[in-house]
């Protein structure tokens, strides 16, 4: 058995019933070990049965708010956390917001979209949407920050409970310093990364800092961190939801689409849509018993 294949429901349902965890229990010929009674369920499997596995197990789901995962038996808990921010870490993607300040949210929120589905080159979207942008005061990054912007259910304990067990944690963003510094230090981070917005006589001049962090800085901030840490890729878990994520999430030894968008979901090796931040301590074999206070 070299792999477990996890069952998470969103948070508060209970939607894993003991009829489901009696299924999963003969389709596995193991005995399921609750994670988190009736919300998280793992079972061990072999990788070369689990694809014939996969279609009963997904039937069995159907109708629930339960996401369906695979990961890998060995190496579960990564000593590693790299994610993004806007739309994984935080509920809002500031660009957007700062953009409803400046009276061109609507535009502002069609070439994000765009971009993060990836029909959209990321570095010319980030430079026309803050064109939109210029002469913006700059109080509104604040008001934003104070306003605008919402905590993903679960990042808190999911960074103190990986931090708890000696894991390091760098949120790595296509956004800005402005924004990432405050949520880096509001949620727990070790340390951020992300572009500068441009500033003249409390003003957005419309520019950003060169050079662009898209998602080849992604996958380097990767590298570096790993490497400073002592460990591989292999250590790291990588969660985003937008297309500049992507070479991030499949480089990482983990990498998880969180409520992502399609493209994110066709490449990303697991996806939660029903779970909050918590499904991540779940995939690392984490009980509900050894999250760490937030």
């Amino acid at each position: 058995m070299d792999s477990v294949v996890i069952l998470i429901a969103a948070p508060g349902s209970r939607a894993i019933g003991e009829t489901v965890a009696k299924t999963l229990g003969e389709l596995t010929m193991t005995q399921p070990h609750w994670l988190c009674e009736s919300e998280a369920l793992q079972a061990p499997v072999s990788t070369a049965t689990f694809p014939g596995l996969a279609t009963e197990i997904q039937r069995l789901v159907r109708n629930l708010p339960v996401d369906l995962a695979l990961v890998p038996a060995a190496n579960r808990r990564k000593r590693l956390l790299i994610a993004d921010m806007d739309s994984t870490m935080i509920g809002q993607e500031c660009i957007d917001e700062l953009g409803a300040l400046a009276g061109v949210g609507e535009r502002i929120k069609e070439i994000t979209a765009s971009a993060m589905r990836g029909e959209l080159d990321f570095e010319a979207a980030l430079k026309a949407r803050l064109q939109l942008m210029k002469g913006l005061p700059e109080d509104a990054i604040a008001k934003v920050l104070k306003e605008r912007i919402t905590f993903t259910p679960g990042g808190r304990t999911l960074i103190a409970t990986m931090k708890a067990h000696g894991a390091y944690a760098a949120l790595v963003s296509g956004g800005f310093v402005q924004f990432t510094s405050y949520v880096a230090q509001k949620l727990g981070f070790d340390e951020d990364r992300a572009n500068e917005l441009l500033i003249s006589e409390g003003r957005l001049t419309g520019g950003v800092g060169e050079p662009i962090l898209g998602q080849d800085a992604k996958v380097q901030a990767l590298d570096e961190i790993t490497a400073r840490l002592g460990i591989t890729v292999a250590d790291a878990l990588a969660v985003g939801d937008g297309a500049n994520d992507i070479p991030m999430l499949r480089k990482a030894g983990l990498g998880v689409a969180l409520h992502a968008k399609p493209k994110v979901q066709e490449q990303a090796a697991v996806r939660i849509n029903h779970g909050d931040l918590t499904a991540l301590l779940y995939l690392q074999g984490y009980s509900v018993k050894d999250f760490a206070a937030a």
